[in-house]
C-alpha cells in the first residue's frame, strides 16, 4: 500500500509535545519511523528510530539525526547532508525509515536530487548497517566506502551485505566524488586484526565544514534535541536510587546525559558501581567532576575510545592527518557523534595536533579511562589486534 504523503512538520515535532510515560511524543506515527532490519545491530531503540531533522548551516548543511544505545547509553548518530551543484552528498547514512526517507525527499524537492551516498568508515558497523537500504531508496545514487572494508565473522564482499555492485565506488582508490567542491582527506588505514580502521573526512569548501565520523568529538552540557523526542535514557540515568521514579525534570535529564557521556565515552566510567539485584549502577561522589574532565568544556577531542582502543598502534596517523586537515579552510567541525555544529579553526586543530604528540592527558580523565586501556592490553594479549 503507497504511504500517504506527509509533510516534515506533520512527521516531526519539538520538545512541546506532552509527556506520555517519560516520553516526548513525536507528530509522527510509529509506523513512518519502523526500521525492519534492526536485528542486524540490535540497539535501543531497536524497531522505532525517530529522525529529527536540523539546518546546521543555512542552505548548505542539514543533519539527520537518530538514537541508538545499548541498556539505555543511548546518544544521537548523524547523517549530514550537503548541497552541491548537482545535488545532494548523504554522508554516514542511517536507519532509512520512511520518515527519514520524507524528510530527505522535502530537501531533494528544493535543492535537487541524491546523487552521492558516503559510507565514510571501515570499521563501524553502526554507520554501515543503514548504507544498503539507503542505497535502494535512491536508485540512481552513486555508493562511495573507504578502501579495507571488512565484515566478521566471516568475510564477505559487499554485494553480499546489501551493497548495490554496479553502483558502489571506493574512495581514494576509484576517485572521489565532487573533487571541484569537496575536498577529501584519509585517516588510516590501520591494521585492527578482523579488518583495518579507515575514514574518510571531507570539506565542504563552500561553507567550511569538516565532516568526520568517529574521530573527533565535542561534548557539551546541552543533551541533544533528540532526546528531548525521548528522554527516557536521560530519565533513566539521571536517577541515584533504583526505588526512584522517573519523574521528568530539567535536573534529572542533565544528571542523565553527564552520565551517559561518561558511559558512551569510557564505557565503564570508575565512578560507577554494578549493583545487579535492584538497580544496575550507584554512582559514587565525583562523578560530575569526571564529566568535566572527559568533555573538557565542549573542547574538541579525539575521542577517548578511538585514542585508547585504535590509535595506541599508530599514533602519528592522527597528529598527520590533523595537520592536513589544518592546512584547510575549516570554519566548523560536523561529527557523527556528540554536538555539531562545532566552531573549528585550523589554529585548533593544529594545537590538538601538538597535544596529541606531546601525549597531553589530563591526569583527571586517567582513572575513567582505565577500562579502555586495560580492555586494549587485553585484545594484544590475545593477538586479536596488533601490538604497537
Amino acid at each position: 500500500m503507497a504511504m500517504p504523503a506527509i509533510s516534515g512538520s506533520q512527521l516531526l515535532c519539538r520538545i512541546e509535545a506532552p509527556l506520555t510515560d517519560g516520553v516526548a511524543v513525536s507528530g509522527a506515527q510509529p509506523a513512518y519511523q519502523n526500521w525492519a532490519w534492526w536485528p542486524l545491530l540490535p540497539l535501543y531503540p531497536f524497531g522505532r528510530r525517530r529522525t529529527l531533522l536540523r539546518e546546521l548551516v543555512p542552505g548548505h548543511i542539514w543533519s539527520f539525526e537518530q538514537l541508538q544505545g545499548v541498556f539505555f547509553v543511548a546518544v544521537p548518530i548523524r547523517m549530514t547532508a550537503v548541497k552541491l551543484k548537482a545535488g545532494l552528498l548523504l554522508y554516514a547514512p542511517v536507519a532509512a525509515t520512511a520518515e527519514c526517507i520524507a524528510l530527505v525527499r522535502e530537501l531533494e524537492a528544493e535543492h535537487g536530487p541524491v546523487v552521492s551516498i558516503v559510507h565514510p568508515t571501515s570499521s563501524g558497523l553502526e554507520h554501515k548497517v543503514g548504507v544498503p537500504a539507503m542505497a535502494r531508496a535512491f536508485p540512481t545514487a552513486d555508493v562511495w566506502v573507504t578502501p579495507g572494508q571488512w565484515s566478521f565473522p566471516l568475510p564477505l564482499p559487499l554485494s553480499w551485505l546489501g551493497f548495490p555492485a554496479r553502483r558502489t565506488k571506493v574512495l581514494f582508490d576509484d576517485g572521489v566524488p565532487h573533487g571541484d567542491e569537496l575536498h577529501w582527506e584519509q585517516l588510516g588505514p590501520l591494521p585492527l586484526g578482523p579488518g583495518p580502521f579507515c575514514e574518510a573526512t571531507v570539506l565542504h569548501q563552500a561553507s567550511g565544514s569538516l565532516l568526520c565520523t568517529d574521530g573527533l568529538i565535542a561534548v557539551s552540557e546541552r543533551w541533544p534535541e533528540l532526546l528531548d523526542l525521548d528522554p527516557k535514557p536521560l530519565l533513566y540515568h539521571g536517577r541515584n536510587d533504583g526505588t526512584e521514579p522517573m519523574d521528568d525534570c530539567p535536573q534529572r535529564r542533565l544528571r542523565g546525559w553527564k552520565r551517559l557521556v561518561l558511559f558512551a565515552t569510557c564505557l565503564k566510567p570508575q565512578a560507577v558501581e554494578q549493583v545487579w539485584r535492584r538497580f544496575p549502577f550507584r554512582w559514587r561522589s565525583g562523578w560530575e567532576q569526571d564529566f568535566a574532565a572527559i568533555s573538557r568544556g565542549g573542547q574538541l577531542r579525539v575521542a577517548p575510545i578511538l585514542e585508547d582502543l585504535v590509535f595506541p598502534r599508530q599514533r602519528p596517523l592522527m597528529a598527520n592527518w590533523l595537520r592536513r586537515c589544518a592546512q584547510l579552510p575549516v570554519r566548523r567541525l560536523v561529527p557523527a557523534h556528540f554536538d555539531a555544529p562545532i566552531a573549528c579553526t585550523p589554529e585548533q586543530l593544529n594545537a590538538l595536533a601538538d597535544g596529541w604528540e606531546q601525549q597531553d592527558q589530563p591526569a583527571a580523565e586517567l582513572q575513567d579511562r582505565a577500562f579502555l586501556r586495560a580492555f586494549n592490553r587485553q585484545v594484544e594479549r590475545f593477538g586479536l589486534v596488533p601490538k604497537p
